[in-house]
């Protein structure tokens, strides 16, 4: 097995480079048989650290429900399968997730009124310093966090839109309520960065996990852009997937 060699001086702590490193080895199946991990002092001979610097990566990685520790086994793999979230020409949270779970939710976390700045203006082509309202949710599958978003709408269009999402606690119902009983995906960007200390607190993760970051632009179905967001998926729970449409 290949080892990547630690960045000492990056400004990156060790442990969470030893933890990015076992993660991006689960995730593309490297873990040894049988799902047990090799022993704290394998591991930290391995990247050449202390057995404290060791466990402080497992329990990162614990706390995000990748690993788990048995007393006086080791530690071993959590094989959790993850959900397949399609993206496409219409992506919906609750059709997207389908059967891959029971119940599935979106709570609104904070609403407000903002100017719009010349990137959300030109994404929902309006004129920079207008007022567009500002909507962050937590959209949850069976009672875990999937997703963070940040979305905003045109307020002159979309006056009511945040009371309601509270009510309906999804973007679709709500938008229906304000007149667009069907719109379309325009665009979508997508990158991965380390979780922020929001995404930690609201997606239950640990610090350097991996979320994928989506940036879209949906638009009725006469080609007006409606809504601009930002989404931040947990990694390890949902692998996107680009439909073909």
């Amino acid at each position: 097995m290949n080892v990547k060699a630690l960045e000492r001086r990056s400004g990156i702590a060790i442990w969470r480079q030893i933890a990015d490193e076992l993660r991006n080895e689960i995730a593309t199946n490297l873990a040894l048989k049988d799902s047990r991990l090799p022993s704290e002092l394998t591991l930290a001979k391995r990247f050449d650290v202390n057995r404290h610097t060791v466990r402080a990566a497992l329990n990162a990685l614990a706390k995000e429900g990748i690993v788990e520790s048995r007393q006086g086994q080791g530690t071993f793999v959590r094989r959790q399968k993850r959900i397949s979230y399609p993206i496409g020409k219409r992506t919906r949270f609750s059709d997207g997730i389908g059967k891959q779970a029971q119940t599935t939710r979106g709570k609104l976390l904070n609403l407000s009124t903002e100017i719009a700045t010349p990137e959300i203006a030109s994404a929902l082509q309006i004129t920079a310093g207008s007022n567009v309202i500002c909507l962050d949710a937590l959209s949850e599958a069976d009672g875990m966090p999937v997703s963070r978003s940040t979305s905003w709408f045109c307020a002159q269009r979309f006056p009511d839109i945040g009371a309601a999402y509270q009510t309906t606690g999804s973007i679709t119902k709500a938008l229906a309520h304000c007149g667009v009983d069907d719109y379309l995906r325009q665009s979508t960007e997508i990158e991965a960065h380390h979780a922020t200390m929001k995404d930690t607190e609201y997606l239950q993760l640990s610090p350097g996990a991996i979320v994928l970051v989506t940036q879209a632009i949906n638009s009725d179905t006469d080609g007006n852009p409606i809504q601009y967001s930002k989404t931040r998926f947990a990694a390890d729970r949902v692998s996107l997937m680009i439909a073909n449409d």
